[in-house]
């Protein structure tokens, strides 16, 4: 075998091998852009569905519906029930925009035969019960074919109460607690504590009493006498409302320690008036107004209404906090 044959063997091999690795390496890229094409079908599935998901989500948080949570008015003649739970304020499940919602909602639909405000509630902002007392004898004037009755379960105090009175009539047990007629506005003082640290509070005002509810500046008697007078006034205010609403049945003249701010069991507030009867909701709704089915119009609020007020609760909190204010508001609690 001549030379040039051994040379020109090799040279063969070297050429197999270069086109060997030339087809792996186009193996490869069409395997690896064969999967980068499943991974883009995998992804769009994943982006359809949250879209998908998304605009579920939206529908079901901005319904007409999502707010209510009895429903529909295509349930048969029934007893219309609103919930009164927890503290009544701005912002609150007890706000006078949810209850009032709920009364409309029960007064509106053709087949309720009576309404039953449900309340276990301690009470809260005078504004807010007196905003909700209104309207309640708005909608009776309105609807005088449909009655209000008031139920207190475990607790129907101060602003809770303001409500109540507005029914036509009000139920509650034996053991309720009832009553607490009266306001209060509660806050500390740091004066000495900052005096003992070393802390010095700079407050620049342009009112002579701009600060006065600061509970890091000495209290002067003339602003303690002013802001007692407020409270007093507003304490009127809900005297005159519970005397409108309950009339002759209140023993406010053998009783005067009814606007003292004590509160009574439900037995006890039968004998003062306070109430009319002893029962609950199913009671009223199967001996009094005449219809068992109950239907709950309580407005409930969506994920997204409890994030927004949680978050604006929170921002409000921190500026009353420090702006010295915070727990200043009068209540009815």
């Amino acid at each position: 075998m001549h030379s040039d044959e051994w040379n020109e063997q090799p040279s063969r091999s070297s050429g197999a091998k270069d086109d060997g690795k030339a087809w792996q390496l186009l193996e490869k890229v069409a395997l690896a852009g064969l999967q980068e094409q499943k991974r883009a079908r995998r992804w769009g599935i994943f982006f359809k569905f949250l879209t998908f998901a998304y605009l579920f989500i939206a529908i079901a948080l901005f319904s007409p519906m999502a707010g209510l949570k009895g429903g529909s008015a295509k349930t048969g003649p029934h007893t219309a029930v609103i919930e009164v739970r927890g503290m009544i304020a701005d912002q609150e499940e007890a706000s006078a925009d949810n209850i009032i919602g709920g009364l409309r909602a029960a007064f509106e639909d053709e087949n309720t035969k009576g309404v039953v405000l449900r309340i276990n509630s301690p009470g809260g902002s005078p504004v807010q019960s007196g905003y909700v007392f209104d309207e309640i004898l708005r909608l009776r004037e309105k609807h005088p074919d449909i009655k209000v009755y008031a139920v207190i379960t475990d607790l129907g105090a101060s602003g809770a109460y303001y409500i109540a009175s507005a029914a036509d009539e009000i139920y509650a047990d034996k053991a309720s607690l009832v009553g607490s007629i009266g306001v209060t506005a509660a806050s500390f003082g740091f004066v000495e504590a900052m005096g003992k640290v070393g802390v010095e509070r700079r407050v620049y005002t342009s009112g002579e009493h701009k600060a006065f509810l600061d509970p890091f500046q000495p209290q002067k008697d003339s602003e303690t006498e002013f802001w007692q007078s407020v409270l007093k006034t507003t304490h009127q205010q809900f005297i005159a409302s519970v005397k409108k609403g309950r009339g002759e049945r209140l023993k406010a003249d053998e009783h005067p320690e009814l606007f003292s701010g004590l509160v009574w069991s439900g037995e006890q507030a039968l004998e003062l008036g306070l109430i009319d009867k002893l029962g609950g909701t199913s009671y009223v709704a199967r001996e009094v107004i005449g219809e068992e089915n109950i239907v709950d119009f309580t407005p409930q609020e969506t994920p997204f209404d409890r994030f927004a007020k949680r978050l604006g609760a929170s921002v409000a909190e921190h500026l009353a906090m420090w702006m010295g204010v915070n727990g200043a508001a009068p209540a009815l609690r």
